[in-house]
């Protein structure tokens, strides 16, 4: 719950503060770039760091049955991946001819957090559809799949140059972003409060 909530603050403040910098034409990762980029650098870290703890907790949660292996791997990879993408910063958007080999690194990782986090959704969807106590959060999971796999190919159109979402892509990354981070919010306070429950009722039980 709180990598989702430090990661979104995070981005969304740092750039109201970053002079010159536009939430709407540029990528969170650009964040990186500056003088006060470290505060982006640590934000990918700590992030990616409270993910792979998130992904531990569901492959706990979810010892047995469906999702139980993939699932938690693919929370866990993102993890890996937000980590990695901190130190290797990213290149200018504006600049794609200028690939260094950090950016070029960045740029792999990145790819690997827009692949793994639908397909965590459609992984978790099956096994929320077929576990009462995780149902309510099965149409949830599965629209945000859906939108994150109908919006990562309009992000990478978006980084064409002369596309019409040229000057729009980094709200677009924004969107999937958020809606991503949204359910790893979702599913964290759900799994939360089922373990909370779960404490609460041996101790009432001996009333």
């Amino acid at each position: 719950m709180l990598g989702a909530v430090l990661f979104v603050s995070v981005f969304t403040v740092g750039g109201w503060l970053s002079p010159n910098y536009s939430a709407t034409r540029m990528f969170v990762s650009e964040l990186s770039l500056g003088p006060l980029g470290w505060v982006q650098i640590l934000n990918f870290v700590m992030t990616g760091i409270l993910v792979l703890l998130f992904g531990r907790g569901l492959g706990a949660h979810f010892s047995t049955g469906a999702a139980s292996r993939a699932g938690p791997v693919l929370v866990q990879s993102i993890g890996v991946s937000l980590i990695a993408s901190g130190p290797f910063t990213t290149d200018p958007s504006s600049m794609f001819d200028q690939s260094t080999v950090h950016g070029i690194v960045h740029g792999i990782f990145g790819a690997l957090v827009f692949t793994f986090a639908p397909l965590s959704c459609f992984v978790f969807y099956r096994r929320f559809r077929s576990d009462p106590a995780w149902r309510p959060l099965a149409g949830w999971t599965l629209a945000i799949g859906a939108i994150l796999a109908v919006g990562i190919p309009l992000l990478k159109i978006s980084q064409q140059p002369g596309s019409g979402l040229f000057e729009w892509k980094g709200l677009v990354q924004r969107v999937l972003l958020v809606a991503f981070m949204a359910w790893v919010f979702t599913v964290a306070a759900r799994l939360r409060s089922h373990h909370s429950g779960r404490r609460q009722r041996p101790e009432a039980a001996l009333h």
